[in-house]
């Protein structure tokens, strides 16, 4: 549909059916289509209820109510000829990657059973599985037939689908890594959103992406690198699932010539399973140090520091740029904006026995969920990574949008606030977040902390990353744990 609208030009909306594109492809074409001259706003993306709140959001609603299985796509432009051209330009731009497929010489196996089949057995060890949750077990469970040892970057598979998983796993010596494991180094070869460091003795396991990205980042700092990143899954440390995969990659890394010590980083986890994995941890030859996050316990980088300390290396002074010297206004509260689940967590437990209760959609308790308010007033934490948000969208990590209007609805609420920030770094994140970034910052004027993950080795390079960011006006810092402490000094909490 095309129609005026006062001070908006023309636009254009619809919706297909029989089309299909992955997240991170239709953002590209949001981007690329963004770009052209006359177009002002739009958005190409499954018809999702987040993404079809968003098109709302950007006054480019669809009719009625739209499967999430359609393609929606709205677009707006300052007058017709732009909005025609900006509509052949994604009708171009989906043609072309269906007609890339159909001309390709060699189609690729559209299942893992089919590609194993063409594969020597000694050329692949680990399978991959990136598809619908639903249909993730299936293809994993081929892998695990086969011998095959496999990631399931997947989310939305059900807990008893993993739990069965991983006991045939272990049944067949293979190890799973996942559900939603975003995150992997398998000797050298980072696998998902994982950084490049440097290779070293220190081997870790991971109910947390984001958690493995800080403390292999910060052990790269320090100059002491890592032999594995094995992602188990969020859920594995949960009373469900047991620590299965934990248990199992323990005992693998103990088996492992080039690893020395063992870091298990993970959110909050079960007691009960917890306390089964430092009763299997202190029957291993290699040491074994905790850095799970909870009420009471170490943040992550004094996990790392402990770390260090076992191995008698120095605690280095961790990367920072101290900012411009912001203040606070009176009465001034915490707004984080989190891509990272469990750096989230971390700057929560930092803040909330200081601060008093901090929303959130990923709450430390029940009672100070947000529900879908992520734009409530007072202490609040939210995590754009939470599956809830990223369902028909690209990570956070990739995809900006999100974040971005939020700082914008927050400069433009007028609540006095600090923000606080994670920007994540290395393979598989945008290839430059703070060019995205640095203008929505100094556009809103406010304190800003952030706590950048990665390493100068990365693709966007820590220290090009926290210069531009420095220049915006933002206090940068290698730790979470250190940017939540300054967000909570900039307060005047500590």
């Amino acid at each position: 549909m095309s129609a005026p609208g006062p001070g908006e030009g023309v636009r254009h909306v619809s919706l297909r059916s029989g089309v299909y594109a992955d997240s991170v492809r239709l953002m590209q074409v949001s981007r690329d289509v963004g770009a052209r001259d006359g177009v002002t706003a739009v958005l190409v993306a499954m018809a999702t209820p987040l993404n079809v709140e968003l098109a709302a959001g950007m006054g480019l609603a669809p009719d009625g109510t739209p499967s999430p299985d359609e393609l929606l796509i709205g677009i707006r432009a300052t007058d017709d000829d732009a909005l025609a051209a900006a509509v052949t330009a994604v009708d171009t731009a989906l043609a072309e990657r269906e007609r890339s497929r159909a001309t390709a010489d060699a189609q690729p196996a559209r299942t893992i059973g089919a590609g194993l089949d063409d594969l020597d057995p000694n050329t692949a060890a680990l399978a991959i599985v990136s598809v619908p949750g639903q249909y993730a077990a299936l293809e994993a469970a081929d892998a695990i037939a086969a011998g095959r040892s496999v990631l399931v970057f997947s989310d939305g598979v059900p807990v008893e689908q993993e739990v069965a998983l991983k006991r045939a796993a272990r049944e067949a010596g293979v190890l799973v890594m996942g559900p939603d494991c975003g995150t992997a180094i398998v000797s050298g070869v980072a696998l998902g959103f994982a950084n490049v460091v440097r290779p070293g003795p220190v081997g870790v396991v991971a109910a947390s992406g984001t958690g493995a990205q800080q403390v292999s980042c910060l052990l790269d700092a320090a100059g002491v690198g890592v032999s594995h990143v094995i992602g188990v899954g969020g859920r594995d440390l949960s009373e469900a699932v047991g620590g299965l995969a934990t248990l199992d990659a323990l005992a693998a890394l103990d088996a492992d010539p080039a690893t020395e010590r063992v870091l298990v980083v993970s959110k909050p986890p079960a007691p009960s399973v917890a306390a089964e994995v430092a009763r299997v941890s202190d029957g291993l030859a290699t040491p074994v140090r905790s850095a799970a996050l909870s009420p009471g316990t170490p943040d992550l980088t004094a996990a790392v520091e402990a770390l260090l300390a076992d191995m008698g290396r120095d605690v280095p002074a961790w990367p920072s740029r101290p900012g411009p010297g912001a203040t606070a206004a009176p009465g001034a509260v915490l707004k984080g904006l989190y891509s990272g689940g469990t750096l989230a967590d971390e700057a929560m437990l930092i803040a909330a026995p200081v601060l008093g209760d901090v929303r959130s959609n990923t709450p430390l308790r029940p009672e100070l969920d947000l529900g879908t308010d992520l734009s409530a007033t007072g202490h609040v934490v939210v995590d754009f990574g939470d599956d809830a948000l990223t369902v028909g969208r690209a990570h956070p990590m990739i995809d900006p949008t999100l974040r971005l209007e939020a700082i914008a609805r927050l400069a433009a609420s007028g609540e006095a606030a600090v923000l606080l920030l994670d920007v994540v770094l290395g393979h598989g994140a945008d290839p430059d977040p703070a060019t995205a970034l640095a203008p929505a910052l100094r556009e809103a004027g406010l304190p800003v902390v952030v706590a950048l993950v990665g390493t100068e080795a990365d693709p966007q390079g820590w220290s090009r990353q926290a210069d531009a960011l420095a220049a915006a006006g933002a206090a940068v810092y290698a730790s979470n744990a250190a940017a939540t402490r300054h967000a909570l000094d900039l307060l005047g909490a500590v």
